[in-house]
C-alpha cells in the first residue's frame, strides 16, 4: 500500500474532473497544491487573488466549463470573495479553493484563523471545509456537480494546512471517477402547447433569452425556434451572441420600444431581475403576458406572476416548442410588428452615425467603439468594463458568437476587464480577444498585464481614457485621475503600448498592437464630457 498526501489528492481530483487550467496566487498552505497543478495542467499565477477568481469566471463564460481558482489562507482566500461573489450574481460555475488554518488548531488563535467557509456561504451555491484528507476527491467531485447542476454558480472548498500535508493510504481514498452528466429536463407538454397557442395569438410577441441558453447549449434550438415562428428576439447583455446579431429578426436599436409595447414575451433562461426591469412597468406594458422557461423552479414568477411557467432545460424546452410550432406557424405571414421594429431599428442606427463617425477631439467614445468594431474579427471575444464606455459599447458593438461577450453582469463589478480578458484568451487562445475598458476600471487590476506578459497571453486592451471616473458631471468628489500613460505601463512589463489622441490614429494603433504578438495597451484619450444614457443608481427599481 502506498501513501498519498492531501496536496496530491487535490491535483488528482481536479484532473479527474477534466480540469485543464487553474488560476491562482501561490502561498501557504497551498504551495504544494500549486506545484502539483503545474505538473498536470496549465497554471496561471496572477498578481492578485481577485484576478484569479475573475479570470476563472471569464474562462468559464467563454469555454462553457467550470473555471477553477485557488489562493492561500486568510487574506489570500478573502481576496477571492469579490470575484466569487461576482460569479454568484452572474450564475457562473466557478470552483474556488482556499487554503486555511489547521483543523488541529481550531479555536486556538492560529495563524490566519477565520471562518472562511462562513464568509463564502452567502455568495456560493455550496461551501464546505475538508477535515479528512481521504475525503478530498469526494468533496471536490461534489463541488463540480453542485456548480454545474440546475442554475450554475460558484462553490468554495476550504483546505486546512494539516489536511493538505497529511499522508493517507491510497486504498482508503474514494475516487469518484465516473463522469457526471447534467440532466436534461423537458417541459410539461401541456404547458408547451399553451405557450405556443398564446404566441400564435400575439400581435406583438418577442423572445427574450439569457445565459441559460448558453449553459444548456441551446443556441441552434433557439435559432430554429425564432426562424420557425418569425418572432423577433432579444437577449440580456451577458447572453448576447447566442444568435448572430445581424440576423434578420434582430432589432437592437428598437429594444426599448419592443419591450414596452410587446403583448407576449417568451423569456428563456434568464431571471426576472433588474436587468430586465423585473418584468414590471414601466419597462414592460401593464398587460403584457409572460411565458417563462427556466431550469430553476424558484425563478419562475419571481418578482411578478407569469401567465405560463415552464420548468425545464432550455435546449429541451425549445425543441418541444419548435416541434409544436411547426404546423401552427407554417405559412404565416410576417407580422406588422416586425416591420415596425425594423423601421425603429433603422432610425436608431441612423441617429448614431454622426457620433460614430465624428472627427472631433477629444475623441468621442462612440468613435472609439466604431474603430474597435470595424477592427474586430466576426468571432472576436469582446470584454467591456467601465461606466461610459460600457454603455456606449452596448449600443454600438455587436456580438455574433455565443459566449464571446463578457462584462461585469448583474454585480456591476468594475475592474474585471483585464482579468476577464486573461481568462477568455486562455480559454480560446486562437481567438481574437479585445478588452475595452475605462481608465478607472483598468487601474483596478491593470497589474495583470504583467501576468499576460509572463504567460504569453496576447490580449489587446483598449482604454477609453476620459481622465477619471465617469464623464464630467457624473460625479464630483474623487473623479479626476488625469490622462495617465497606461501604455507606458504595458511597455515596462514587456508588452506593447501606444498613446492615441486623434481619431484617425486609432485603427493604425490597433493594427500595430495586434501585429506585435504581445499583450498590448492602446491608450485612447476620449472626451470627458461625453455622457452615456443609463439608469440612475437611485432608480434601480420597478416603479
Amino acid at each position: 500500500m502506498a501513501k498519498i498526501s492531501g496536496n496530491d489528492l487535490v491535483a488528482q481530483a481536479l484532473a479527474d474532473e477534466g480540469v485543464d487550467t487553474v488560476f491562482y496566487l501561490t502561498g501557504g498552505p497551498m504551495v504544494d497544491v500549486a506545484s502539483r497543478c503545474i505538473e498536470r495542467f496549465r497554471s496561471v499565477d496572477v498578481r492578485h487573488e481577485q484576478a484569479a477568481a475573475m479570470a476563472a469566471h471569464a474562462y468559464s463564460r467563454v469555454s462553457g466549463k467550470p473555471g477553477v481558482c485557488f489562493a492561500a489562507s486568510g487574506p489570500g482566500a478573502t481576496n477571492l470573495i469579490t470575484g466569487v461573489g461576482n460569479a454568484f450574481l452572474d450564475a457562473v460555475p466557478v470552483v474556488a479553493l482556499g487554503g486555511a488554518s489547521a483543523v488541529a488548531q481550531a479555536g486556538m488563535g492560529a495563524f490566519q484563523e477565520m471562518d472562511q467557509v462562513g464568509m463564502f456561504k452567502p455568495i456560493t451555491k455550496w461551501a464546505e471545509r475538508v477535515i479528512d484528507a481521504r475525503r478530498i476527491p469526494e468533496i471536490i467531485n461534489k463541488a463540480f456537480r453542485v456548480a454545474t447542476s440546475g442554475q450554475p454558480g460558484p462553490v468554495y472548498v476550504d483546505l486546512p494546512g494539516d489536511v493538505l500535508y497529511r499522508r493517507v493510504e491510497d486504498n482508503e481514498v474514494m475516487f469518484p471517477k465516473r463522469a457526471h452528466a447534467t440532466p436534461r429536463v423537458s417541459g410539461d407538454p401541456a404547458l408547451i402547447k399553451q405557450a405556443i397557442a398564446m404566441l400564435k395569438q400575439a400581435q406583438r410577441p418577442i423572445v427574450l433569452t439569457g445565459t441559460g441558453v448558453f449553459w444548456s447549449g441551446a443556441m441552434a434550438e433557439l435559432k430554429e425556434f425564432v426562424e420557425t415562428t418569425g418572432i423577433p428576439f432579444y437577449t440580456t447583455p451577458q447572453g448576447r451572441g447566442v444568435i448572430p446579431e445581424d440576423h434578420p429578426l434582430s432589432f437592437l436599436g428598437a429594444r426599448n420600444q419592443a419591450w414596452k409595447e410587446a403583448d407576449v414575451v417568451l423569456i428563456v433562461g434568464t431571471r426576472l431581475n433588474f436587468i430586465i426591469g423585473f418584468g414590471l412597468p414601466p419597462r414592460w406594458a401593464e398587460d403584457v403576458k409572460i411565458i417563462q422557461v427556466d431550469i430553476s423552479d424558484e425563478e419562475i414568477g419571481r418578482n411578478r406572476p407569469v401567465d405560463i411557467g415552464i420548468v425545464g432545460d432550455a435546449k429541451m424546452a425549445l425543441r418541444q416548442m419548435t416541434d409544436e410550432a411547426r404546423d401552427s406557424f407554417r405559412g404565416r405571414k410576417e407580422l406588422a410588428w416586425v416591420e415596425t421594429l425594423r423601421g425603429l431599428d433603422k432610425r436608431s442606427q441612423e441617429k448614431s452615425q454622426a457620433l460614430l463617425n465624428s472627427d472631433s477631439m477629444p475623441i468621442h467614445p462612440l468613435r472609439l467603439c466604431k474603430e474597435v468594431r470595424d477592427f474586430m474579427s466576426r468571432d472576436a471575444i469582446i470584454v467591456v468594463d467601465g461606466h461610459e464606455i460600457l454603455n456606449f459599447a452596448r449600443q454600438s458593438i455587436p456580438t455574433h458568437v455565443p459566449g464571446h461577450r463578457v462584462n461585469a453582469g448583474p454585480n456591476g463589478c468594475m475592474g474585471v476587464a483585464v482579468p476577464f480578458g486573461l481568462g477568455a484568451k486562455v480559454a480560446k487562445p486562437d481567438t481574437q480577444v479585445i478588452v475595452l475598458s475605462g481608465d478607472g476600471s483598468f487601474g483596478m487590476n491593470g497589474m495583470e498585464i504583467d501576468t499576460m506578459v509572463r504567460h504569453n497571453i496576447p490580449v489587446l486592451v483598449v482604454i477609453s481614457n476620459n481622465g477619471g471616473w465617469a464623464g464630467v458631471g457624473g460625479m464630483d468628489a474623487g473623479r479626476d485621475l488625469g490622462f495617465s500613460r497606461y501604455d507606458k505601463m504595458a511597455e515596462v512589463f514587456g508588452g506593447y503600448g501606444e498613446f492615441v489622441e486623434r481619431p484617425q490614429d486609432i485603427r493604425p494603433a490597433l493594427e500595430r498592437a495586434a501585429a506585435s504578438g504581445k499583450p498590448a495597451v492602446v491608450n485612447v484619450v476620449t472626451d470627458p464630457k461625453a455622457r452615456s444614457s443609463t439608469v440612475s443608481f437611485a432608480n434601480y427599481r420597478a416603479i
